[in-house]
Parts: C-alpha cells; structure tokens; sequence
C-alpha cells in the first residue's frame, strides 16, 4: 500500500468512528427530554385533563373492539339505532354513573402522582413510601379501567342484538353484511337481556 493510499483510508477509518460516536452520542438523547418541566413529570397536560374529565382514554377496548358497545357512544348514535325512550333513559343513567365514578378515581390517581412525583422531586425517594404510592396508583387505575369496561356491559344489556350490530358497522368495526353474532349476547332479537331499571 502507497503512502498515499495509507493516509487515505487512515483518514477515512478516523472519519467513520468520528461519525458513529457523533451518532452514538446523539442516540442518548431521552425520548423524554422536555418532560421534566411538566407539573406532574408521568403524566402529559392531555392525559391530565382526560382524567380530571373522566375520559375513556381507550380503557374499554377490551370490551369495545370485543362487540361490547359503551354508553357514551350509544348516546351518540341514539337516532342511528333507534333507540327507544326507555333505552336512551337507561343509557344515560349507566353513562352518568360511570363518568361520575371516573372523574373521582381520576383525581385520586392524580393526587396519587403528584405525591409520587413530589418524593423524587425532593428526594432522596424513600422505597417503602414508592412502593405504596405505586401500588396505590396500579391500583386505582385498574378500577378506572373496570368502571369504564362495566359500563359498556351495562349498555349492551340495554340494546338489542340488532343494535348492537348495527353500533359496530357505524363505528367501523364490520359491515352490515357480517355474519358475525356479537360476543357475549345470546337474547331474542326483540328483547333486551334484562328491562331498563
């Protein structure tokens, strides 16, 4: 090998490890940068306010994409699956209990996180105290995520299967010409499963 052609690939060999240190460097950057001047650092301001408005934030689709509708949207296409006075009634006493509910488990997860944040904030964090906040909070949170998947049981008891199939063409879900029996309901096409209270 020429001299020359030694400096060259030297030169392109310091080059190439230059670059992937600049790479690598650049790869640490947290994908969390920015976060840190949230007021409660686990939680972005939508996820807070969807909280705080005792939102679905997805928690029911295990039930949802299961065929299970959930009140909120059923109140939304009441006209689309006729429902009846009873029924829109029934709806919107199950769709009321439930944001009832979440509205308060969520400003509980919210305090929950803000005293979980606090402790990491002054720290040094105690891991007794950790443990119990974030057990609190899993806690918690999985009772927000029953409240919303019982409320989209409760409304498909309400509706007939028609209904219910009719709710997962307009959502998307199927078209009109699915065969498909909706899970979990097995009632006469006419008849709810159980009277409206």
């Amino acid at each position: 090998m020429t001299g020359m052609l030694r400096v060259a690939v030297l030169a392109l060999l310091l080059a190439s490890s230059g670059g992937a240190r600049l790479v690598f460097a650049q790869d640490q950057r947290s994908p969390y940068a920015g976060e840190d001047r949230r007021e409660i650092k686990a939680l972005s301001p939508g996820e807070v306010a969807q909280l705080l408005d005792g939102a679905g934030m997805g928690l029911a689709r295990a039930a949802e994409l299961n065929g299970v509708p959930g009140p909120r949207h059923v109140l939304d296409m009441a006209d689309q699956l006729e429902l009846t006075d009873a029924q829109r009634a029934e709806i919107e006493r199950i769709e009321d209990r439930m944001h009832e509910a979440a509205v308060r488990l969520g400003r509980e997860i919210l305090e929950l996180e803000e005293a979980l944040d606090r402790l990491f904030a002054v720290g040094p964090a105690d891991p007794s105290e950790v443990e119990r906040l974030a057990g609190r909070i899993g806690q918690r949170s999985g009772l927000l995520r029953a409240v919303h998947l019982l409320a989209h049981l409760e409304a498909a008891a309400v509706l007939r299967p028609a209904q219910i199939r009719r709710y997962g063409v307009l959502r998307g879900y199927q078209t009109a010409a699915d065969p498909r029996h909706e899970p979990g309901h097995d009632m006469g096409e006419h008849e709810p499963q159980h009277r409206p209270r």
